[in-house]
């Protein structure tokens, strides 16, 4: 690795741009790039090239560009296919909604679709397009299924659009775009070897056979957390209760809708667990009794009885150093969020707790944004902005992984079963 450079000295990037007035920023972008060490090959569709031309990029990279899915190489080899085996990643910058749906398709028609769907290499989507483009169902929907595939998505922004608007669509500025692809190779492996479970979503306490008792939580939040899990190396396992979104592919899944059926698989997967977050929203009460038949209308009050349900992670925190794994909570407050979280971080026996307000301006419930705080015993430990909740995983990954790494278990040779402890 070349002095000084950092993590993308020597790396093969692909930077694929498709056909967007943001295709501008793809020249910073390259720059950049190359700035830092990296090898760039540039790979552009048709349309692209009414934006920016072939030689400006060549002239940044010194190398030659690829808009042509039948050509061949110098050495008479299929120039996409040898691009998509050498690459380390892959950056699709700007990405039109056109794009993301041939990706999303798996329809490979031009030099970048092509690169995308023959390489194994990490890719990064990058978003531009109009407002009305972006928020669609059927771009969500397409964004939802590359996030599927294990694409890392770098949100568009909200700013000043082509189209004279202003919105949700703009290219994030390309030093975002570059701050996600050294994220991936700094964070790359730093799970291995350690088997991570996360619960997500929320619990539906049943009140009959068609009512619960429930919460507004989509699983977003714990899902991107397993994901990004998976992508650093870790054996990855989700106990899912009721989530909006589907559960990352490459994990192990299990459902768990209600909060004892959470307790009795947190409970079984906790001890052989490294590391623990408990994402879900677990409901605090249920019904003391559910019906077995649908509870009819009758004109009259109803009264339930609500008993408390069992306080899971707390139960984790209880268990004796030898199996109890490192545990990072969530809180989502109302009001008094710093006291609450650390309360809750010390009654409970956690190592880490992550804060949000809900029901405010930043209630993240259901969004695909988050404003989050983190809390240790010494108290909050991060100050960030409103970010995807992708982001925030990455984040939350960053901080755990170091908090963790201090805490290291050390093999414990008096321990029949070979399990390690952490520091005291």
């Amino acid at each position: 690795m070349t002095e000084g450079l950092g993590a993308l000295a020597g790396r093969r990037i692909v930077v694929g741009v498709s056909g967007s007035i943001a295709a501008y920023k793809a020249v910073t972008l390259v720059r950049m790039l190359a700035e830092r060490g990296a090898v760039v090959d540039v790979a552009m569709t048709a349309a692209a090239g009414r934006f920016v031309g072939r030689l400006t990029f060549e002239s940044l990279t010194h190398r030659p560009v690829l808009d042509d899915v039948f050509e061949l190489d110098a050495d008479q080899q299929i120039a996409h296919i040898e691009l998509a085996e050498a690459a380390d990643a892959i950056v699709l910058a700007p990405a039109t909604a056109n794009l993301l749906g041939e990706l999303a398709s798996g329809l490979v028609g031009d030099a970048v679709t092509a690169i995308a769907c023959a390489s194994r290499a990490p890719v990064i989507v990058a978003p531009a397009m109009d407002a009305g483009m972006w928020t669609h169902p059927a771009t969500q929907r397409n964004v939802a299924t590359l996030r599927e595939f294990g694409y890392l998505i770098v949100e568009p922004e909200v700013g000043e659009l082509a189209s004279g608007l202003t919105g949700i669509g703009r290219l994030a500025e390309p030093a975002s775009i570059i701050e996600a692809v050294e994220r991936l190779f700094a964070r790359a492996g730093d799970l291995e070897g350690l088997h991570v479970v996360v619960s997500a979503g929320g619990t539906r306490e049943p009140l009959d056979p068609v009512r619960f008792i429930g919460n507004r939580s989509s699983g977003k939040m714990g899902a991107a957390l397993a994901e990004a899990a998976r992508d650093r190396g870790a054996a990855v396992t989700l106990i899912a209760g009721s989530m909006s979104v589907s559960p990352p592919r490459g994990v192990t899944v299990v459902d768990a809708t209600t909060a004892q059926a959470m307790r009795e698989a947190v409970l079984r997967a906790a001890p052989n667990a490294d590391i623990l977050v408990m994402a879900a929203a677990v409901a605090d009460f249920a019904p003391a009794r559910a019906s077995q038949h649908k509870i009819k209308r009758s004109g009259e009050n109803l009264q339930i009885e609500l008993v408390p349900n069992p306080d899971i992670v707390a139960e984790v925190g209880e268990m004796p150093d030898d199996v109890r794994p490192f545990i990072i909570g969530f809180a989502a407050e109302s009001d008094d969020l710093e006291a609450n979280a650390a309360a809750k971080l010390r009654d409970k026996g956690l190592d880490l707790i992550v804060g949000n307000v809900v029901g405010g301006p930043f209630d993240a419930i259901g969004s695909d944004e988050n404003k989050v705080t983190v809390f240790a015993a010494e108290g909050a430990i991060t100050d960030w902005p409103m970010l995807p909740k992708r982001q925030v995983a990455e984040r939350l990954w960053d901080l755990i992984g170091d908090r963790y790494g201090q805490m290291r278990p050390q093999a414990d040779a008096t321990a029949p079963s070979g399990r390690r402890r952490r520091r005291q």
